[in-house]
């Protein structure tokens, strides 16, 4: 079984690090960034799965950063982080997409748990679309 390309955005170095070593150690592949800018670039020019994305931070915020993402590539499921509990964050994060809306710190058998749901949901919806592109295909060929 492939497993999720995962993309960790958060301005806090060790928690990147140390998010980045525990999800390894579960067998991910897992890529740390440190800013939203960060983040865009890398879902420009490479696949990812799962965001998992702080919502506070200097530059780019995750509500900013989340609207990008999405622009760039809306297939990607983005999990939002917070240590600073805001309604109105969170409530702008799922109405931009966000799958969920977690609080710093979170157990990793819980992240781990929205990790695999934001996954699955993410192949379903690729392979309901790769099906529906043969059916179309299929629909055009010449009689």
């Amino acid at each position: 079984m492939l497993e999720p390309r995962i993309l960790i955005v958060d301005d806090e170095e060790r928690f990147v690090t140390t998010l980045s070593k525990r999800l390894t150690e579960r067998k991910l592949d897992v890529v740390g960034v440190y800013s939203g800018k960060d983040a865009i670039e890398e879902v420009t020019n490479k696949l990812y799965d799962v965001v998992i994305l702080d919502v506070k931070m200097p530059g780019l915020d995750g509500v900013e950063t989340l609207r990008e993402i999405k622009k760039i590539n809306p297939g990607i499921e983005v999990i939002m982080l917070t240590g600073h509990a805001s309604v109105d964050s969170a409530v702008e994060g799922m109405r931009l997409g966000a799958y969920e809306y977690l609080m710093k710190p979170c157990e990793i058998d819980e992240l781990m748990e929205k990790i695999n749901g934001a996954y699955e949901l993410k192949k379903d919806r690729d392979e309901r679309i790769r099906q529906a592109e043969i059916r179309r295909m299929v629909d055009q060929r010449p009689a």
